[in-house]
């Protein structure tokens, strides 16, 4: 999928005038077929199925809030295949309207900026649940997974749920990162896919926890391992280029330590360093072509990664350096690409400097507690997203290296460490 792109300069792009704020709306029942319509062919192809639990619970016109995890671009047509023909709102990032903001609209979506605090974004919730009578989709996890399993959740969704005062209902699926895992370059792979689709929370036992209480059932809920559900299931993926793109995740050798030089082609994925190779196996396991392996499971590596990065914190050896081509959203008509500059990363956080000298922007630690991070975003390439809820600013590597992984992965550890760090102690 594409998005609209101009060249403007830097000054012009400051000096677009902001978006009026526009209430959500009810989805018509005529869009919501025509999106349950097109979902179809897909979800054949996958042999997609669903189980219900609890699900007798939910009156038949009751809004409730709808939680799902977030795996790849099938999860929207799983979605309206699951809650057709009942009206419901979907929560997604504001990029996402720039050049077709009518038609989001129309289908209900309600915009957002990933990773950044958005008060209007609960009153449009609350505005879709109360006013308008309409369920409301949210992808709590806000971007997809990259290794497969869970990344990290709002510290204020428990907040948000007893707001609402609407039924929570999960839905997890199974088979939907296998079936097109973001490292792996749009390239769909032949998985069934399949989801359990959980009435989980009442309003009264909402109102009887806190919200820690609530975030606390909220995580176990999202706790997930694809690649180990995968040789659960016994599910063997055959494609030739199932190990496509894998460098994006695992970009650190375990073995010389070399960042950046790992590369992901076919089956195999070998490091330019030292020459180690490992096969990713039709089961999605790692299995060493040249020696003894370091990991046989895609998580456990990259958990070593995060291990890594926030080892390089503590020490205070972490830095990212990077020259940039950036783009900028200040309104829902196109991506402005603004020209060059250098993105830095360390323990204060980011700081962005470019455009001849126009442009300084920065963000704290503190800010977010993860990183908008993409692989191939919009078809344009690898990217790292800063900003706040008036402008966001698309940083794309110009040299790759595959540091978008180990960017977001220091950004959530450094947040970690910032809050816990005690008072007038700085990281």
């Amino acid at each position: 999928m594409k998005t609209k792109v101009t060249a403007l300069p830097y000054a012009q792009v400051l000096s677009l005038p902001a978006p009026a704020h526009r209430r959500p709306r009810r989805p018509s029942l005529l869009l919501r077929t025509l999106v349950r319509a097109l979902s179809v062919p897909e979800l054949r192809s996958v042999r997609f199925t669903y189980q219900c639990h609890g699900m007798e619970r939910l009156g038949k016109d009751e809004p409730c809030l709808i939680l799902m995890n977030h795996s790849s671009f099938i999860d929207l047509k799983i979605a309206s295949a699951i809650f057709y023909p009942r009206p419901f709102n979907i929560v997604c990032t504001s990029d996402g309207f720039v050049g077709k903001e009518k038609l989001m609209r129309a289908l209900g979506c309600i915009p957002t900026q990933k990773f950044v605090s958005d008060a209007v974004l609960v009153r449009d919730m609350l505005y879709a649940v109360r006013q308008l009578k309409s369920s409301v989709l949210l992808y709590p996890e806000a971007s997809y997974s990259f290794d497969g399993t869970a990344t990290p959740l709002p510290d204020s969704l428990g907040k948000c749920l007893k707001l609402l005062r609407v039924p929570v209902v999960m839905v997890r699926t199974y088979g939907a990162f296998a079936h097109d895992p973001l490292y792996n370059g749009l390239q769909p792979r032949k998985v069934p896919v399949r989801a359990d689709v959980t009435y989980l929370l009442s309003p009264e036992e909402i109102a009887a926890q806190t919200p820690a209480q609530l975030n606390e059932l909220l995580r176990q809920q999202f706790s997930f391992d694809s690649f180990r559900w995968q040789q659960e299931q016994g599910l063997r993926i055959r494609e030739p280029f199932r190990a496509d793109g894998l460098n994006r995740v695992l970009y650190k050798c375990p073995h010389c330590l070399t960042e950046g030089q790992m590369t992901g082609k076919g089956t195999l994925l070998t490091c330019g360093c030292c020459g180690r190779q490992y096969e990713l196996t039709e089961l999605g396991a790692l299995r060493a072509t040249n020696g003894e392996a370091a990991f046989t499971h895609v998580p456990d590596w990259f958990r070593w990664e995060r291990e890594c990065v926030r080892r390089e914190l503590t020490e205070g050896r972490y830095a990212l350096e990077l020259p940039v081509d950036i783009c900028m959203l200040v309104d829902m008509r196109s991506i402005y690409r603004v020209g060059s500059g250098t993105l830095r990363h360390d323990a204060h956080g980011f700081q962005l400097t470019g455009c001849g000298g126009q442009l300084r922007y920065s963000q704290s630690p503190a800010a977010s507690y993860s990183l908008y991070s993409d692989y191939f975003w919009y078809e344009l390439g690898d990217m790292i997203c800063i900003g706040d809820s008036r402008t966001l600013y698309y940083c794309f590597p110009q040299h790759g290296g595959d540091v978008v992984a180990k960017t977001r992965l220091a950004a959530e550890e450094l947040y970690r460490l910032t809050r816990s760090a005690p008072a007038g102690i700085s990281v």
